[in-house]
């Protein structure tokens, strides 16, 4: 599975979900297939094939539901997968979503990429493209994506997707197996001509179940790994997000208001117009045969597009209003004062409690109200 690319612009859709625009509908990640040719070891799925699956969703089915979103909003659309450039058709869905008007993104491990594929991914109106790269040298990506050589073809592919004229995005999944590494990373992207660097701290879900105790970082860490990543965003040299890790909102403005700056602005892009967990509230995920997630990592399904509009499944499914209570998250979440800006990682509340409402694990700060 690749990280999801996400665009500097804010989707400009119209209000879904309730209480006007703050339920819009901003972001649709589509796993246009669960074929992939890699097998990486933090992977969301357990069955990844090296072809597409025969229940991806069809041509005709896909174009439907390219409709359907252009109906519930104009949303960022990230054609992700497995490797969505397994498609035969993916940029034919590609075009067909940007003349509707949508923001087109594409998820890649940029391995197959040749130059004439990237002149052909420009040509489908595809804005922005993100590679993969999970650490700071090929011994690191190569080991963490389980194939020898991949962090030069992903690096070759990224340069022909930038000369083609795409926006280029460099993903880092957080983790263990890179700590240390993330100002090497930035250096990196910064190198190769990326205008975006988005980290995001592993979730423990599918492949990453079963590392999850190798591989997750400790709560202490992962603050101090995203204190970093604010210093590395007060440079101003590219887009940076921290993704999965809603606490970084927090520590956003924390940081902000030691440092004596606004909260936002040009320097953070999205971050000026987001929150920390927007599972369900602006953010959905379609899986490769059509059920609807409030994200990739939550593997709880709202709906499923084959059988229910994909608009009524954002705006009534009861598994979204209930994401979009300010009042329902639990423990320290709940009583939390920064809880309407991160509102913790709800999938890993899912897989440590079972319960998707309960208090993110992997957050080291105690509430002012749990203090006093």
């Amino acid at each position: 599975m690749q990280q999801h690319p996400q665009h500097p612009h804010g989707g400009h859709g119209h209000p879904a979900g309730g209480r006007g625009d703050r339920f819009a509908l901003r972001l649709v990640f589509w796993e246009t297939t669960a074929g992939c040719n890699l097998e990486c070891i933090h992977c969301r799925r357990l069955d990844v094939a090296r072809e597409m699956m025969r229940d991806d969703l069809s041509t005709e089915e896909a174009l439907g539901l390219v409709n359907a979103i252009a109906r519930a909003g104009r949303p960022i659309l990230v054609l992700s997968g497995g490797e969505p450039l397994i498609r035969p058709d993916i940029l034919q869905v590609a075009r067909y979503a940007a003349d509707k008007g949508l923001i087109v993104s594409l998820a890649t491990n940029g391995t197959l990429v040749t130059e004439t594929l990237a002149q052909r991914v420009k040509e489908a109106g595809i804005r922005r493209a993100s590679i993969s790269i999970d650490g700071a040298d090929a011994a690191t990506h190569d080991t963490f994506r389980a194939l020898p050589g991949s962090f030069e073809t992903a690096l070759r592919g990224l340069g022909r997707l930038r000369d083609a004229g795409v926006e280029v995005q460099v993903n880092t999944t957080v983790a263990r197996h890179n700590d240390g590494q993330i100002a090497g990373i930035y250096e990196l992207a910064k190198s190769v001509g990326a205008v975006a660097f988005h980290a995001f701290m592993l979730v423990p879900v599918g492949c990453g179940v079963q590392i999850a105790d190798d591989q997750m970082l400790s709560a202490e860490r992962y603050e101090e790994v995203l204190n970093e990543f604010y210093d590395l965003s007060r440079r101003e040299e590219m887009h940076l997000k921290a993704t999965c890790a809603p606490h970084y909102y927090r520590i956003l403005r924390q940081r902000a208001r030691q440092d004596g700056t606004a909260v936002g602005g040009a320097r953070e892009g999205m971050a000026a117009v987001t929150r920390g967990c927007l599972a369900g509230t602006n953010v959905c995920f379609v899986s490769h045969n059509g059920e609807v997630f409030p994200c990739g990592y939550l593997p709880l399904a709202a709906g499923n597009v084959r059988q229910e509009d994909f608009a009524a499944i954002w705006t009534g499914a009861p598994l979204f209003r209930s994401l979009r209570g300010e009042d329902s998250l639990g423990g320290k979440c709940g009583a939390c004062e920064y809880r309407l800006v991160c509102s913790g990682c709800r999938a890993r509340a899912y897989y440590a409690t079972g319960d998707y409402l309960a208090e993110e694990p992997y957050c080291a700060y105690e509430p002012k109200r749990r203090r006093e």
